[in-house]
């Protein structure tokens, strides 16, 4: 899940090379955080978030069928 969200990011960012991907897991909830440099912060999040929700659909879909509880954090 970790390599989706990196790929999704990096197709969206003017600045590839800023994006970092990690992976914690927190009381049985693996966390999932993106960091992307702060002139690519809008398009990540989108226009009232709908691509920050669309990026978070996507890992529902995915944790769903490996059966994990998955969050995303965008910073």
């Amino acid at each position: 899940m970790k390599e989706l969200v990196e790929y999704v990011a990096k197709a969206l960012v003017e600045n590839p090379n800023a994006v970092r991907v990690s992976e914690h897991l927190r009381r049985g909830t693996v966390v999932i955080e993106l960091h992307v440099a702060p002139s690519d912060m809008g398009r990540v999040i989108g226009k009232e978030g709908r691509v920050a929700n669309a990026i978070r659909a996507l890992l529902r879909v995915a944790s769903a069928r490996s059966g994990k509880r998955v969050v995303l954090d965008i910073s």
